[in-house]
């Protein structure tokens, strides 16, 4: 089992891994007030040293857009072990879809941890052999 150490930043929530699936929620360390089309840094209250070797995956919940109205400014956040200092605070860089309010303590977003990419060679070819499977949007709507 890998340890995480977690520095909560005051007035933080304290996080822990749920019961069901891997990913574990992160929540707004402040009140804030956002205008449509406003871009914001919002804070999560927490700094993490994670094990050697790994990275952390920062995503919107599932819920986000439609019960705050914001998005993820950069679509997913990336977080390697490098960023592990005292400041290095998480955040989530929102953009405003409408006006929204979001408390502290609300559940904004989620992450995993995985292991670094392998170690691994990129070879240009000429034809990779094999056959087409039919450009963007080729498996249907069902």
């Amino acid at each position: 089992m890998k340890k995480i150490l977690i520095k909560y930043i005051d007035g933080a929530c304290k996080i822990q891994k749920i019961k069901q699936g891997d990913w574990i929620d992160l929540r707004s360390r402040e009140h804030v007030e956002l205008k449509q089309g406003e871009l914001k840094l919002i804070h999560l209250g927490v700094c993490m040293q994670l094990p050697k070797g790994y990275e952390a995956i920062v995503a919107p919940r599932s819920s986000t857009a439609k019960q705050f109205g914001i998005l993820l400014a950069n679509s997913i956040g990336v977080i390697d072990e490098s960023y592990c200092g005292d400041g290095d605070e998480w955040g989530f860089y929102a953009y405003a879809i409408r006006d929204t309010v979001i408390e502290a303590g609300d559940r904004i977003c989620q992450f995993r941890i995985i292991e670094h990419q392998p170690e691994i060679e990129l070879v240009g070819v000429e034809s990779l052999g094999n056959k087409n499977r039919g450009g963007y949007g080729s498996t249907g709507r069902n």
